[in-house]
């Protein structure tokens, strides 16, 4: 992340990844319908390392991050452990880890399993990857594209392809950066209502494009609850770290807007299904009974921000890791739900 933005930025994500699961190694979801493999598209809350050979300040390929990864290793991915992109490929019975497609070590025998393509920081906007430097999601569709070609080398045969790219579930995440930093700094003169209609007919391009491409089951995340980020509770004034109801009305707009045109896309993409990933109101959920789960702290990242120069000891005692993305337990305690709500949509 470019942490020195971060007074301007509040935050930043990178959408992302996308797996695949080649169809003789298919995996039972319920029923007799199989998920063939997972792929990420989007931002942070994805991204397993597409951006730490790109000249940008946002990633997360250094310490303290990944220091509860098998390893203790830094891979890029934005937080102490795997992230939520690795945890739903897991529920989905793929696999316990999902590769990032930039990744120059990528072995060909990843690819039928699924990669990921999601960028921290990237948006549906352009401006909010260009501020960055960073993967733009149209992009991010074009890395699918070559990745495709290099499927049916890898499967020998398009039909073999059709299979893994038709049975894989298509995971987006993507808005939480084009509203946290193109619009709350000012950069679109848009009202938040018109501005969250934007970002849904960039949603809905980018799903008809991977549509287009042979994908039929997504899952699209809506956005954090971005107001009650320790980055936003942390900026300047703001003494009592209190959540921005301003930013969340805004998150939550978009999220209903989202939610609605994912309902009525069925009737115009024939075959497609597709599941809306609340993120929303789960975190929230955390963020206002955190001692359910066994968390002390909603307002402050374990490490990585002016209030924690120095890492806590136990990030899992955090809801947020830095100050932007949750914890790898955030990510498992939201994740069982959401991973059979995407069973039973998308079956």
């Amino acid at each position: 992340m470019n942490f020195s933005l971060l007074s301007t930025m509040l935050l930043a994500f990178a959408l992302s990844s996308v797996c695949l699961f080649i169809a003789g190694h298919a995996q039972q979801v319920s029923g007799n319908a199989t998920v063939s493999a997972l792929f990420a598209f989007g931002d942070s809350i994805l991204d397993t390392g597409n951006n730490n050979n790109l000249r940008t300040q946002s990633k997360c390929n250094f310490f303290p991050y990944g220091r509860d990864f098998t390893g203790g290793k830094a891979t890029g991915r934005c937080g102490n452990g795997r992230i939520f992109s690795d945890i739903i490929a897991e529920g989905l019975s793929i696999k316990t880890l999902l590769p990032a497609y930039r990744d120059p070590n990528l072995s060909n025998n990843d690819l039928p399993t699924g990669v990921c393509f999601a960028s921290v920081g990237s948006g549906l906007d352009e401006r909010t990857a260009k501020l960055q430097g960073v993967v733009w999601v149209p992009d991010q569709v074009k890395d699918f594209n070559e990745y495709v070609t290099k499927l049916n080398g890898v499967v020998g045969s398009q039909e073999k392809s059709n299979a893994v790219l038709s049975n894989a579930v298509y995971l987006i995440s993507a808005g939480n950066n084009d509203l946290a930093i193109t619009f709350s700094t000012g950069r679109t003169r848009y009202t938040i209502s018109a501005y969250a209609d934007l970002l849904v007919t960039w949603t809905d391009n980018l799903i008809k494009s991977l549509y287009d491409m042979g994908a039929r089951k997504f899952g699209v995340m809506g956005t954090l609850p971005l107001g009650c980020l320790p980055g936003a509770r942390n900026v300047a004034g703001n003494y009592l770290k209190i959540c921005s109801n301003l930013v969340n009305q805004g998150a939550d707009l978009f999220n209903k807007k989202l939610s609605e045109k994912l309902n009525n896309l069925e009737t115009t993409l024939p075959g497609a299904k597709f599941a809306y990933v609340d993120m929303y109101n789960p975190l929230l959920n955390l963020i206002n009974n955190p001692q359910a789960s066994g968390f002390i702290d909603v307002a402050d990242g374990c490490c990585c921000m002016p209030t924690s120069p120095v890492p806590c000891l136990d990030a899992a005692r955090y809801v947020f890791w830095d100050f932007a993305h949750p914890s790898e337990k955030s990510y498992q305690t939201i994740a069982p739900k959401i991973i059979e709500e995407l069973k039973e949509k998308l079956a």
